[in-house]
């Protein structure tokens, strides 16, 4: 009975070792969790910046919306409108 004792015993301390070791390499160091709030930081502080300085795209200020269709592929078929079944 005191073999079974001191084996579980061994057993519990080595799990418990493994875990805190297991724990201590995953945690984040105090200056990885400063640099972690400082890049969510920056990342809040310029998207709530930009909002009001950038200006809002017009959507008629585009110089090139009214140029003429020169795409002469448009226009070779005269008979394009037109829609007959052969098979009638």
């Amino acid at each position: 009975m005191s073999k079974k004792l001191i084996i579980a015993t061994v057993v519990v301390f080595v799990l418990l070792a493994m875990g805190y070791w297991y724990w201590k390499n995953t945690a984040l160091t105090p200056e990885e969790q400063a640099l972690q709030r400082a890049e969510e930081n920056t990342k809040v502080l310029t998207e709530s910046t930009a909002q009001g300085v950038l200006p809002t795209l017009d959507v008629q200020a585009n110089p090139v919306s009214n140029l003429p269709d020169a795409n002469p592929v448009n226009k070779t078929n005269p008979f394009a409108d037109i829609k007959t079944n052969p098979f009638q």
